[in-house]
């Protein structure tokens, strides 16, 4: 005679499937994590790539060769506020996305200072040094800031003189389609390289124009053109790149490396040194 179903027997059915489906999800979670990982590390190297000048033109990258060339760069963590480099932390495994959340690691940005809008900062940053032939060549900096409907996420490169961009992207956005995500296009990224942050006095000049740069002018050396109806997304840029290139920012640190240029990673070794500045 088959067995009566009870309370006691469906009780148990359930919680028997609950154990079983938990253990296969963690399992999963266990398993894809270090694909998870990987993935998010091919993301980031192919955006910081971009801007080191040392893939080859025109042509494709495998994915492992990508990651080599990514983890041959110089990472190293930014303590913002010291206006140095932190030679404790794991640049490769610090996340400053998450660090915002965690009251130790982030600071709140007064409303008068807060430029991009980003109303708390991580207090580290993960910067990456491209050398040439034992010579500093570019300073590759991350950047954020809030645009017209999202936040915009991107890497700036500075050439080694520390004032002139080498180049840009954002790599993360979500503004109007065809307007405001231009800044994502490359005939618009591409006219950052040779234009200046600084002028001669240390002020930090570079913005987004209110229309096509003018040739020849005082502010070219200043300014790349406005991005054609999205003046919002425009002004975004130019506030994020106010703050993040302000005292507030990267300004103290770039000052601090031109009066104190840092040494190749190998000469840090040699010497038995961390990497700080």
């Amino acid at each position: 005679m088959q067995a009566k179903d009870t309370p006691l027997r469906a009780l148990l059915t359930v919680l028997v499937t609950a154990v079983v489906c938990s253990t296969i999800v963690s399992a999963s979670v266990v398993l894809l994590r270090p694909v998870q990982l990987n993935n998010q590390l091919l993301k980031r190297s192919g955006n910081v790539m971009q801007l080191t000048g040392l893939l080859p033109a025109g042509g494709a990258v495998e994915d492992e060769q990508l990651l080599s060339l990514f983890r041959s760069l110089d990472a190293r963590v930014v303590d913002i506020d010291g206006a140095a480099f932190d030679p404790v932390i794991d640049p490769y495994t610090f996340d400053a996305r998450k660090a915002v959340g965690n009251p130790d690691l982030s600071v709140a940005i007064p409303s008068v200072e807060d430029h991009a809008k980003l109303g708390r900062r991580s207090r580290y940053q993960v910067a990456y040094l491209v050398w040439r032939d034992g010579a500093l060549d570019r300073v590759i900096l991350p950047i954020q800031g809030a645009g017209m409907w999202s936040m915009l996420y991107g890497y700036v490169a500075v050439e080694s003189d520390l004032s002139t961009l080498a180049g840009v992207i954002f790599y993360e956005q979500n503004e109007t389609p065809g307007l405001g995500d231009q800044i994502t296009q490359d005939y618009w990224e591409s006219q950052w390289g040779g234009k200046q942050l600084f002028d001669e006095t240390g002020a930090m000049l570079f913005h987004v124009a209110e229309g096509p740069v003018t040739p020849g002018s005082a502010a070219a050396d200043f300014q790349v053109d406005a991005l054609t109806g999205a003046t919002v997304t425009a002004n975004a840029v130019t506030a994020l790149m106010r703050y993040w290139f302000g005292p507030d920012g990267y300004a103290p640190l770039l000052q601090r490396l031109r009066e104190q240029p840092p040494e190749p990673p190998t000469a840090n070794r040699a010497a038995g040194k961390g990497q700080e500045t």
